[in-house]
């Protein structure tokens, strides 16, 4: 296969593997907020691939998802696209801006951030439309309810990110549909960053308990 048919294979895999964990991998966390582990597969798409490659899972998926699972239809969809994008696509574009470990944890954490920020300014926006409750009911939901759980969503993704990357990338490369070059050899995750993503981990079920 020449790298353009890699790419497609491996991308394509990656969108089926996201949608089958938005599909049956719904937790719920905080009242009637359930998360789902699919942001992982997308961040992962984006520190191989590139932030846009992100942006096309996200944007694949979501639509997948509002065709057959989703009840908030074209609504829902774009949430999931602004909640996806805005933690996929920021840690994937730092990341190819310094493509190094500390760019892949700081693209992580920003990403994390981000997520959480745009989230509470489209839930106040959005929210009421899709929940049919009125806004100043979303208002008091912003803090109680939609800030941790976007915190408790963004932490787990990225330090299950962080634990997950490096054991993706090299089955990928073992099966030949990545190559070296396209992931870089510096960014090599250590005992630290292991340990700081079980930790976030542990805090963060904690907390849900």
């Amino acid at each position: 296969m020449n790298n353009k048919t890699k790419k497609l294979a491996t991308v394509s895999m990656l969108c089926a593997l996201a949608y089958v964990v938005a599909a049956v991998g719904r937790i719920p966390l905080v009242l009637f907020l359930k998360y789902d582990p699919k942001d992982i597969i997308l961040v992962i798409s984006g520190l191989i691939f590139g932030p846009r490659t992100s942006f096309l899972v996200a944007f694949t998926v979501s639509l997948a998802e509002m065709v057959t699972i989703s009840e908030n239809g074209v609504i829902g969809c774009f949430m999931n696209i602004i909640s996806s994008c805005s933690f996929a696509c920021v840690a994937a574009f730092i990341y190819s801006k310094r493509r190094k470990l500390s760019g892949a944890i700081g693209g992580l954490f920003c990403g994390w951030g981000c997520q959480v920020a745009v989230m509470l300014l489209w839930n106040y926006l959005i929210a009421p439309f899709y929940m049919g409750y009125p806004r100043e009911a979303v208002v008091e939901l912003l803090i109680p309810a939609f800030l941790p759980f976007n915190l408790i969503k963004g932490g787990l993704n990225a330090s299950i990110t962080m634990l997950l990357y490096k054991p993706v990338v090299t089955a990928l490369r073992r099966t030949h549909l990545i190559e070296t070059t396209q992931v870089t050899e510096k960014s090599r995750w250590h005992v630290g960053v292991i340990l700081a993503a079980l930790l976030i981990i542990v805090t963060c079920i904690l907390v849900i308990l």
